[in-house]
């Protein structure tokens, strides 16, 4: 308080000056309509720059928080989407009654860990048995497929990214239904492999490959990528086919985790028919 008072008197002709100065800008502003518009003009501007430049900054901090309520918004509208649901078509008098059955459901999960460099990559989602994951289950972005969930703990899970050589995923091209399966070659993070495609497929470069339904993880759909490179003169009775994946494994922070309601059934059916061979 003392080195206040002491501050006071030292600079008081000074502070006097500028009370002095703030009162005249004052009755300027009071008493001339020039003078007040363009004093209200300018303190509107800067206000406005000033709610601009906090409204960003507020929007920065809350981002992640906006990102979380996204993704789980982006989680519950794939579950309304017509390749999720199961139809059970049945015909009466000629007349066609379909009841859709929710056959796939997906949970919004964060990448807590990803490597890519490697030969057998793996992921690490914020997601576990807590929030019912179990192995099997698949992963994908809102760009295309990421992997199958491998190991599960309480709090989180690993998974099995498509960069792993033992991950296999059944595809076919959009265009005519040829089925093959994608697997990585284990050199390129933005490049898989098509195989199993006969010679005689006529294939252009862009074609769109997507999941089949021959896959009980993912729903029939799903991006994968596109054609980038074929190669019809091979050695056997397929062609090379070299895709551009979709998903960027690089940049993934958001993915879902795609649950098959009815894949213990067909496990189950198909069980029993390797079991009469």
């Amino acid at each position: 308080m003392r080195n206040l008072f002491l501050f006071l008197w030292r600079y008081n002709f000074f502070i006097f000056f500028l009370v002095l100065e703030a009162f005249s800008g004052y009755l300027i502003v009071q008493n001339n309509n020039f003078q007040r518009a363009s004093f209200i003009n300018s303190t509107n501007t800067i206000a406005a720059e000033v709610n601009t430049m906090v409204s960003a900054v507020t929007q920065y901090i809350n981002l992640r928080t906006t990102n979380d309520a996204l993704s789980r918004q982006n989680a519950s509208l794939r579950t309304i989407v017509p390749d999720v649901f199961y139809i059970d078509s049945v015909l009466k008098q000629l007349n066609v009654d379909s009841i859709h059955k929710q056959q796939y459901t997906f949970m919004a999960a964060n990448v807590v860990n990803n490597s890519i460099n490697r030969r057998n990559n793996y992921l690490t989602l914020n997601k576990g048995s807590l929030q019912g994951i179990h192995p099997e289950m698949g992963v994908v972005s809102a760009e295309g497929i990421v992997g199958i969930v491998k190991d599960v703990s309480e709090h989180y899970c690993s998974v099995l990214s498509f960069l792993h050589k033992d991950c296999k995923i059944s595809a076919r091209f959009k265009k005519n239904g040829y089925i093959g399966s994608m697997v990585w070659d284990g050199t390129d993070p933005t490049h898989g492999s098509l195989n199993d495609i006969a010679k005689h497929v006529k294939i252009n470069l862009g074609d769109t490959i997507i999941t089949s339904s021959f896959s009980a993880i993912f729903p029939e759909g799903i991006m994968i990528g596109t054609v980038d490179k074929v190669d019809p003169n091979s050695g056997d009775n397929f062609q090379e086919i070299e895709v551009k994946l979709s998903t960027s494994f690089a940049n993934l922070t958001y993915v879902y985790i795609v649950s098959n309601l009815f894949k213990e059934e067909q496990r189950k059916l198909e069980e029993a028919q390797t079991n009469d061979h």
